[in-house]
């Protein structure tokens, strides 16, 4: 360790942002906003030829997943910050500020009572509340986000810009906010999308009103923009909208926004939108997985008027996919009982999903955790291990096979099978399942193990 820093160790932040700097480079946009940029260096104690660092983390989430993906990488770039070897455990570290007000991060409850008018105002849908929305892996951290803001409009994260593909919930998280935040009193709150932000422009140039438009934008409190990537692309629009950002947040406004990728991914949106777009928290939300789909099926089918038992939700999760999908087939599950008050059972869910049903799905579906846990017990290796870095022979083998397990019994797509183990992209998986394939073909020895493994999993889903 150099002199110098060794006589500085205790410039924590100093030390941290240079560790920051690296990791910066050699992940994600939205990894390195939603995780490492939410985390701190607490202390650096000298060990004999060792350095133990403590790393704070600002809630159980970020700790686990901070810890499980990242734990190699942290300690890989302090050791070189430090030029010693380096250990590091991870602490909870939330501010106490934080802590007093957000002392329950869960559904949010307030007294007071909104009527529709107030609702329509702000463009809102009342079942978007945070009380509907199904919590799962690829939207914890979205999830908990947007709830810290609805707690601290303005001060949490500001903006806030979740991503994600078509589908997956980002409206849905959005207006639940604005849900939120309604009720606590607060009526400058407006949804819109980027495309209706333009027409208003569009319509304020033409009929000499633009000043209207920006008293209607620039005395919200909440402005949430859907798909503002609309914007890109138009140079007058996007002048506004620099003007209109800049000033709310003067104010000490709140600014949420979703796109179908992050800010650096939009094409033709300005450098200077893009930077203060990047200046909050960039939250990304994924493809539900398979226990979030099954929870959404139940939330929405008892927001329909009927009970859905939860091994007929398991069969439709495990069928459909996309989270509009699964809405489509509950409003022809709805239909068609309405209509022909047949029974609600498993040959009219496969029906309805226009599926044959055989041997191999008459059980209990397995889940995708069943299969990591079965993994884990039978190779004596730790869930966090499969998820996490660490590549020694021991840990990597178990988690190509799980890899391969989710990908050809299951039959989860890459995408999917690489977030469920740590977020790995799909080149990876590939490579995991080929990789296991052979080995099937030119090992008598694993083929038997691997044939035990598929017995065990056939028992868990029977």
């Amino acid at each position: 360790m150099d002199k110098s820093l060794k006589e500085d160790y205790m410039n924590l932040e100093k030390i941290y942002q240079t560790v920051l700097g690296s990791l910066k480079v050699s992940v994600s946009e939205g990894n390195y906003s939603a995780y490492l940029k939410q985390t701190n260096l607490l202390s650096v104690t000298p060990m004999g030829e060792r350095m133990l660092c403590e790393i704070g983390c600002t809630n159980a989430f970020i700790k686990k997943t901070v810890e499980d993906r990242f734990w190699g990488q942290i300690t890989q770039e302090l050791s070189a910050v430090l030029k010693t070897p380096c250990e590091i455990i991870f602490k909870l570290d939330t501010p106490k500020e934080v802590v007093a007000e957000n002392v329950n991060l869960g559904p949010l409850f307030f007294e007071n009572k909104l009527d529709a008018e107030t609702f329509k105002k702000a463009k809102l849908k009342t079942e978007y509340s945070f009380d509907n929305y199904a919590v799962g892996g690829s939207n914890q951290m979205a999830h908990a986000a947007a709830q810290a803001v609805a707690h601290k409009l303005g001060t949490a994260y500001n903006p806030l810009f979740i991503y994600g593909g078509v589908g997956v919930g980002k409206t849905h998280l959005m207006q639940a906010v604005g849900h939120a935040v309604l009720e606590k009193g607060e009526t400058r709150v407006l949804f819109c999308t980027g495309e209706e932000f333009t027409n208003d422009l569009v319509e304020g140039i033409k009929n000499k009103s633009t000043e209207k438009v920006r008293s209607k934008y620039r005395r919200l409190k909440l402005l949430m923009i859907d798909d503002i990537q609309f914007i890109a692309g138009r140079a007058a629009v996007q002048e506004e909208f620099f003007h209109t950002f800049n000033a709310l947040l003067s104010e000490g406004a709140q600014i949420i926004m979703t796109s179908d990728r992050p800010p650096s991914e939009i094409s033709k949106l300005e450098d200077r939108l893009k930077s203060r777009f990047g200046a909050g928290m960039i939250v990304d939300v994924g493809p539900a997985d398979f226990e979030l789909r099954a929870a959404v099926l139940l939330i929405k089918s008892r927001q329909r008027g009927f009970d859905l038992p939860i091994e007929l939700a398991k069969i439709i999760a495990e069928n459909v996919t996309g989270l509009r999908e699964i809405e489509g087939v509950l409003v022809r599950l709805t239909s068609t009982i309405e209509m022909t008050h047949v029974a609600l059972n498993e040959e009219l869910i496969y029906k309805t999903l226009n599926l044959t049903r055989s041997s191999s799905t008459a059980g209990k579906i397995v889940t995708p955790n069943e299969a990591i846990n079965l993994i884990s017990h039978y190779f004596g290796v730790g869930v966090s291990q499969l998820k996490g870095d660490r590549r020694t022979k021991q840990i990597v083998w178990p988690r190509q096979v799980l890899m391969h397990m989710l990908r050809t019994e299951l039959e989860l797509p890459l995408e999917e099978v690489g977030r469920l183990i740590g977020g790995r992209d799909h080149s990876t998986v590939m490579h995991a399942v080929d990789k296991v394939t052979v080995e099937l073909a030119t090992n008598q020895a694993f083929k038997n193990q691997f044939e035990d493994l598929k017995r065990k999993l056939l028992t868990i889903g029977g």
